[in-house]
């Protein structure tokens, strides 16, 4: 060591002096720290205004340190994990039951409220259609069905102390469902309109075709008992007809969902019906009690507003018509306000005759013709006022009337025998007219050549 420390003190004592020299830098060196840049788009990093920062020996020191610090942090961090999480486990079983009963409680609580929603929605649903329905219900639950396919009934929880009785109508807002059979104290039973027994009077809504609803072995309403027609479509909604006395008119049965033909009767088709209301999953329902109308507060209010707007346009209508009546006796009219009332004409039986309708005769014809209305006529060939011609002074032969017919050839007029001819009477002497013809000529009622 001595040897070594002789041979190479040159050496030593060289590095000693520059190991000096770099810590006594260290110690008054000092790094820029990084900041935040004051102007946006400036520098990232630059030396604090105050000039200070952090030494280099301090620097070198912590990351010297700092590898040496994270080897034995981590690991405390694992030995500590591994035993939290594999050794010290003695009561991780009782925690994990205790944990399994609160999610499985939890679970339970969350379907109750999920399903209390549910019926909350459906209730104030109901009650909504109810308050907005015009008759009396009563609300009820379904409580039970049947458990046979091919009888189509359910339980309600009301009875005969509710105000129930057989031949009711049980419905839900979306639509029909049946009517109460039998009734029990606190129970009825309903049958349902897609059951085989059943029976409810509909009305196609865009053909108003009328047949009877009944339930088909399938479990599927249809209607029955009506002919063939090219009309009924599928997709057109069926809606309760009221003559059944059981449901009222107009409540939504449901729509048409295929045309069958009636395999017993050839001119006869059974439409099936897809119901409005869910049949396979009832919880609330509605039963009308009485078909009397029932109007709510709000209803009467609308109904008590609609009168009034009724009177006032009844009024306006009365002023109207009582200022035209007021014009028109002002305005002068063709009859006379003074004339007397003409006496009533009696018929032999002692009742009034009633005079026929006057009809407006046509105007005058500026130029008439043969053919204007109310025009005279040529007289017909060989009439009895052919004979009076013109008198006896005239030099010139008498005109003869033209054929009845102008449309007859002249060859077709056949000339009159000398027994059809008349002759004039000769004036006597002394009269007006009396003087002598220069020639006598045959009067014919043909036309003379």
């Amino acid at each position: 060591m001595e040897s070594f420390l002789s041979r190479y003190r040159n050496l030593i004592v060289l590095l000693a002096a520059l190991l000096l020299q770099v810590i006594g830098l260290a110690v008054q060196v000092r790094r820029p720290v990084a900041v935040a840049a004051d102007v946006p788009g400036g520098p990232a990093v630059h030396v604090s205004k105050d000039g200070q920062g952090v030494l280099l020996i301090r620097l070198w020191a912590a990351s010297l340190v700092t590898p040496f610090e994270r080897v034995i942090h981590g690991s405390g961090e694992g030995v500590n994990g591994l035993w939290n999480d594999y050794v010290d486990l003695r009561h991780t079983k009782e925690q994990n039951k205790e944990l399994q009963q609160t999610i499985d409680r939890l679970r339970l609580e969350q379907a109750e409220l999920r399903e209390d929603a549910l019926q909350g929605q459906r209730l104030q649903a109901m009650l909504k259609f109810r308050e907005n329905y015009a008759y009396q219900t009563t609300p009820a639950q379904v409580i039970g069905t049947s458990g046979s396919s091919q009888s189509r009934i359910v339980y309600l929880d009301k009875g005969s102390a509710d105000g129930l009785a057989p031949d009711m109508a049980v419905i839900t807002g979306e639509g029909i469902v049946g009517k109460v059979r039998d009734v029990f104290a606190h129970s009825a039973q309903v049958l349902m309109i897609n059951d085989q027994t059943s029976g409810a009077g509909v009305i196609l809504e865009a053909t108003r075709i009328r047949g009877i609803l009944r339930g088909n072995t399938a479990g599927q309403p249809q209607v029955i008992n009506i002919l063939a027609d090219q009309r009924i479509q599928p997709g057109e909604h069926v809606l309760t007809a009221g003559g059944d006395q059981i449901f009222p008119r107009g409540l939504p049965v449901g729509v048409v969902e295929k045309v069958e033909r009636d395999p017993e009767r050839a001119s006869f088709i059974n439409v099936v019906i897809k119901p409005a209301a869910n049949l396979q999953h009832l919880d609330e329902v509605l039963v009308i009690t009485s078909l009397e109308a029932h109007l709510s507060a709000q209803q009467q209010a609308d109904l008590a507003t609609s009168e009034e707007l009724k009177g006032a346009e009844a009024a306006a209508d009365a002023e109207r018509k009582k200022a035209a009546l007021e014009m028109e006796e002002r305005l002068p009219g063709l009859k006379d306000p003074n004339a007397p009332a003409a006496a009533p004409v009696l018929g032999p039986d002692g009742k009034p005759v009633v005079a026929p309708p006057v009809v407006p005769k046509p105007l005058p014809a500026l130029h008439p013709d043969r053919f204007s209305p109310g025009g005279t006529a040529e007289p017909a060939a060989g009439s009895g006022n052919d004979s009076q011609e013109a008198p006896a002074e005239s030099s010139a032969p008498a005109k003869t009337a033209g054929p009845a017919n102008p449309g007859v050839p002249k060859a077709q007029t056949k000339p009159q025998t000398k027994s059809q001819i008349k002759p004039q009477p000769k004036p006597q002497d002394g009269q007006p007219g009396s003087a002598k013809p220069a020639a006598k000529t045959p009067q014919l009622s043909g036309r003379a050549q």
